[in-house]
């Protein structure tokens, strides 16, 4: 799932590209009896609804709100986009087409020319604005998680946890923050948006190998000076994958249907097996289960902090 970087990228490059542009169109297939009666386009009543108050408008903005998109329009109104496991956003010009599926015809749209956007992860096209230059914002996504609908009011953002990297977001707010489920595993408690926003399951294995703490750490039982050490690797790891445009490991590719680059650069996750890339460290990279996820970590170095006592 993309993640603060990931969607960062992405924000980024709607705010260059787009805004300024108006919606002339928009088109979807992401239709699902499961989300009958629900606030999202994937149901045929709420996006007549959708259409209607976005055809016309004009782009006048783009932030990002933990792993939510926002898109500002200038009828008070903002789209909100949950790219979800496989989605990723992109800009450029699409042809709409007709395919054969089970003996059924489906209108689907295809990138024109652009050999990045012709990549295979970018074919899975399930939402598609036409804007007012003739060019398109799409939205590819393989699994159809995706969430879009219309954001009247900021409610939705309640409960989720301040920004890593915003700067009053300090060590003592960290500390806080984590100290709100003292219990927890480090690894857990990091990936819960209502406590930090914006991180997953890449950029906390990162960071928690910068800073020497194994994932199944108790929370209370970490030391201060490793907590430090989380909290500075934290700030570096995310506006590293920022730098480098996301991590583009699994599906995630930027607005031009490009990757990012941060996969280059991990230390631990995905690399179960290797040897550990700690200077003078002899252990290597494992991985294990925890709560429906993976943790990468060294075996070695990173420092198991439990009730009572270390590994």
């Amino acid at each position: 799932m993309p993640e603060l970087p990931e969607v960062t990228t992405t924000v980024n490059g709607i705010k260059k590209e787009v805004v300024g542009l108006s919606i002339i169109d928009v088109w979807t297939d992401y239709f699902s009896p499961l989300y009958k009666e629900k606030e999202q386009i994937k149901d045929k009543t709420y996006f007549s609804y959708f259409k209607k108050e976005v055809i016309g408008a004009k782009i006048i903005g783009a932030e990002r709100r933990a792993k939510n998109i926002l898109i500002h329009l200038d009828n008070n109104h903002a789209i909100l986009i949950h790219m979800k496991m496989t989605g990723h956003i992109m800009y450029g010009s699409y042809r709409k087409t007709t395919v054969k599926e089970k003996r059924e015809t489906k209108e689907t749209w295809v990138a024109v020319d652009d050999e990045h956007l012709q990549d295979p992860f970018n074919r899975f096209l399930h939402l598609v604005f036409t804007l007012s230059n003739g060019k398109h914002l799409v939205m590819s996504d393989m699994r159809k998680f995706g969430k879009v609908k219309l954001l009247n009011d900021t409610k939705e953002f309640d409960e989720l946890g301040p920004e890593p990297l915003e700067k009053d977001f300090t060590f003592k707010k960290f500390k806080e923050r984590l100290l709100l489920k003292p219990s927890g595993k480090i690894k857990q408690v990091l990936l819960d948006q209502h406590i930090i926003a914006g991180i997953g399951n890449i950029y906390s294995d990162e960071m928690l190998y910068e800073a020497s703490v194994h994932p199944f750490s108790i929370i209370e039982s970490i030391p201060e000076k490793n907590m430090k050490l989380m909290y500075t690797a934290m700030k570096q790891v995310l506006s590293k994958g920022i730098d480098f445009g996301g991590d583009s490991t699994s599906d995630y590719r930027n607005i031009y249907g490009k990757r990012g680059e941060f996969h280059h650069h991990h230390k631990v996750y995905r690399e179960t097996g290797n040897p550990c890339p700690k200077k003078n460290c002899p252990g290597k990279i494992e991985r294990l289960p925890i709560g429906g996820r993976g943790a990468h970590f060294c075996n070695t170095h990173q420092v198991l902090y439990r009730k009572n006592k270390t590994r």
